[in-house]
């Protein structure tokens, strides 16, 4: 009965460890709030995630689940190139969300690919939030 106890708590302690924000999405959430974002909503993030958006750069409709999928714990591949995707979701793809700069990157190539245009400091907290509880 012990030793199920001791697996139980180390199954919820990495749960709630994979469910919390990374100091990299901490950072950048307060960067976005210093410059007037927010309150954020994974829930927005989601809606703008699924949403069609016509990029006047290009003829054909784009949207973030072409290449990423709708499931963000699933692989995805872009859709021009055929490149694997490695899964969006924190808690399957340890990489995600971990830096930064490389989450600044992103947000400058995919939404300019995806909108025709960089994104608002509060579509990136919303996509934050939302790409954050993907995994939960």
């Amino acid at each position: 009965m012990k030793i199920l106890t001791t697996v139980m708590t180390a199954s919820v302690l990495l749960l709630a460890q994979s469910a919390s924000a990374s100091p990299a999405v901490d950072a950048m959430l307060k960067v976005y709030s210093d410059a007037g974002a927010g309150p954020f909503s994974a829930e927005a993030g989601q809606r703008m995630w699924a949403e069609t958006h016509n990029n006047a750069q290009a003829p054909v409709e784009r949207r973030c689940s072409s290449c990423h999928t709708n499931n963000l714990r699933s692989d995805g591949k872009h859709v021009k190139t055929q490149k694997p995707i490695k899964p969006m979701a924190p808690s399957i793809n340890a990489e995600r969300l971990s830096d930064t700069k490389k989450i600044e990157k992103w947000f400058m190539r995919n939404c300019k690919w995806t909108l025709g245009r960089e994104c608002s400091a509060q579509e990136k907290g919303d996509f934050l939030l939302y790409i954050q509880k993907s995994g939960v």
